[in-house]
């Protein structure tokens, strides 16, 4: 009797598996932004940051409604538009030094969703656990999908992942602790 069950069982899983319907993230039409924002005092001497987070790996199952994207933490480029390219090299630095995310210790960020329920014609609410600076937390993200591209937001606090948003000027100058994720994911052909 055991064995017959577990037969069943290998046989329910391999006919899970052949209809699952994964696919790879293409990366490079994949785009995933962050959005860091000034504060204090002083805040309007600072600016607000505009992140480049290139997908390295990635991959959904459509049928499960499952994902993983993985970003490696180097490859965040500063774009901020308004600030020097001194300005944008020393933010650069900081960001992936050991001040913020430590690239060197830990080099890579990523994603992997445990569950998602529908949230409407073409619409998820997926739930799932990021890993930032070697730290994993839960995380709930909107995802709305129209032609063939999964777009959302989500809202993070550094802090949640032991990171101390940056502040100058004893403080007068910072930014906040929370920061905007949006993306753009396009599913390989």
């Amino acid at each position: 009797m055991r064995r017959r069950a577990a037969v069943l069982s290998i046989a329910a899983f391999l006919c899970a598996a052949a209809s699952a319907e994964q696919r790879q993230v293409d990366a490079a039409k994949s785009e995933i932004t962050v959005r860091v924002y000034k504060a204090g005092v002083f805040g309007a001497f600072g600016h607000d940051h505009e992140i480049a987070a290139p997908v390295k790996s990635g991959a959904v199952d459509t049928s499960a409604h499952t994902v993983e994207l993985r970003v490696a933490a180097a490859s965040l480029k500063v774009r901020d538009p308004g600030a020097s390219e001194k300005d944008r090299g020393e933010i650069q630095n900081t960001m992936i030094g050991p001040e913020v995310l430590d690239a060197g210790h830990f080099p890579e960020i990523v994603f992997t969703s445990s569950g998602a329920e529908a949230a409407g014609d073409g619409a998820w609410r997926v739930r799932g656990n990021v890993v930032i600076h070697g730290q994993s937390r839960p995380i709930e993200v909107d995802v709305r999908e129209s032609g063939g591209h999964y777009r959302g937001s989500a809202l993070l606090k550094q802090s949640q992942f032991g990171i101390k948003p940056v502040k100058v000027a004893g403080g007068a100058i910072r930014v906040k602790d929370e920061i905007r994720i949006e993306f753009d994911i396009q599913l390989a052909q």
